[in-house]
C-alpha cells in the first residue's frame, strides 16, 4: 500500500474508534503538558516514517537477490506478510468484522495490490529498480485520472501541469532520448505504469473500507491474494530454487518489509503531521536509486536522471498543492 491512501485510511479510521490502541499510544507518567506529548510523538513518528521508506527502497535488493520467480516472491511476501499482520492486528485488538460488501471491496483491493507487485516485481528485471520505483511513484496522477474517469468529473486545472510534467518525466525515464534503449526498457516502463495503474485500483476499494483498521485492510488482502495466486505459482514452468540466499530473501521481504515496515508506517502516520509524512516518503524513491547504484551498478542516462527528477518533481508539488 502507498503513503497518500494510508494517511487518509488511519485519519478515517481515527475519528470511528473512541481512543486510540493502548500499543500505539505512548505510554504516559505522571502528566506532561500537551506540548512534551506532541514533541515525544513527532520524534517518534519521524524515525519510524525514515526506517519504514528506508526499507521500502531495499524491497527490489530483495526481489532480484533472492533468485526465484517473481509469482512465487510474490506469493511468499503475501503469505509471510499476512500471517505478521494478523499477529499484529490480534495483539493490538483491531479486529472487525466486515460486512457482505466489504469483502468484496477487500477482494477487489486484494486482487490488484497482488497483480501490482507482480507487474513492479517484473519491472525491476527490465528497467532496473530505480527507473522502475521512480515511474511506479507516478500513481497518484493515475489516481488522480482514474477518480476522474470513475466519478465523470473534470480534473482539476492547477493540477494538469503536474501530470503532464510528470508524464514528460516517464517519457525521458523510458530512455526516449538515449540511442542504446531498446524494447526491454520499454516494457519495464510499461509494467511500473500497470503497476501504478493496479496501485490506483487498489486505492478506490481500499477507501470503501474506511471503518476497518488499515492493518487488517492490508491482511486480509494479502491473505486473499495468496489464496487467489496460489494456482499461479502451483502452475508456474519457471523453476524456483529454494537456497539458504533466496531463503532468507523472502523471509526478510516477508516479515521484515511487509509486517514490521507496516507498523512503524501505521504509527508513524498517526504521530506526524501530512506534510512532515509526504516530505519523508521520498526517502523511498531515493533509496531506490542508491541501491541501484552502489549495489548493481547500474548507471542511468543523463536523460532518464532528468526524467526521474521530472517525476520527484511533480509529485512532491502534487502533494504540496494537496
Amino acid at each position: 500500500m502507498r503513503i497518500d491512501v494510508l494517511i487518509e485510511l488511519i485519519e478515517h479510521w481515527r475519528m470511528k474508534v473512541q481512543a486510540p490502541s493502548p500499543l500505539l499510544r505512548p505510554a504516559s507518567s505522571g502528566a506532561p503538558s500537551n506540548a512534551s506529548q506532541a514533541h515525544k510523538g513527532a520524534d517518534g513518528g519521524t524515525w519510524r516514517m525514515v526506517l519504514a521508506m528506508a526499507l521500502s527502497g531495499t524491497i527490489g535488493l530483495l526481489v532480484v537477490e533472492s533468485g526465484l520467480p517473481v509469482p512465487w516472491v510474490v506469493w511468499l511476501r503475501c503469505i509471510l506478510g499476512g500471517l505478521g499482520l494478523a499477529a499484529w492486528v490480534l495483539w493490538s485488538r483491531q479486529w472487525v468484522r466486515p460486512t457482505t460488501s466489504e469483502w468484496w471491496w477487500l477482494l477487489a483491493g486484494g486482487l490488484a495490490l497482488v497483480l501490482n507487485w507482480l507487474s513492479l516485481f517484473r519491472a525491476y528485471h527490465y528497467s532496473g529498480i530505480a527507473v522502475s520505483t521512480v515511474v511506479y511513484h507516478v500513481q497518484p496522477f493515475v489516481l488522480l485520472v482514474l477518480t476522474a474517469v470513475v466519478q465523470r468529473e473534470l480534473l482539476p486545472l492547477r493540477r494538469l501541469p503536474w501530470l503532464l510534467l510528470a508524464l514528460l518525466g516517464v517519457a525521458l525515464s523510458s530512455g526516449l532520448m538515449a540511442v542504446d534503449s531498446g524494447p526491454l526498457e520499454w516494457k519495464g516502463i510499461a509494467l511500473a505504469l500497470l503497476a501504478a495503474s493496479l496501485y490506483a485500483v487498489a486505492t478506490l476499494a481500499t477507501r470503501k473500507l474506511s471503518r476497518i483498521a488499515p492493518a487488517q485492510i492490508a491482511m486480509l488482502q494479502m491473505l486473499m491474494g495468496a489464496l487467489v495466486l496460489w494456482p499461479l505459482v502451483a502452475g508456474s514452468h519457471e523453476a524456483a530454487v529454494f537456497g539458504s540466499k533466496a531463503v532468507a530473501a523472502v523471509m526478510v521481504l516477508g516479515l521484515v518489509h511487509t509486517a514490521w515496515m507496516y507498523t512503524l508506517m501505521y504509527t508513524a502516520f498517526q504521530r506526524l503531521m501530512a506534510q512532515a509524512i509526504a516530505g519523508l516518503s521520498f526517502i523511498y524513491p531515493a533509496m531506490a536509486l542508491l541501491v541501484d547504484l552502489a549495489w548493481f551498478g547500474v548507471r542511468p542516462q543523463p536523460a532518464q536522471w532528468l526524467g526521474m527528477a521530472l517525476i520527484l518533481g511533480a509529485v512532491w508539488a502534487y502533494r504540496r498543492s494537496e
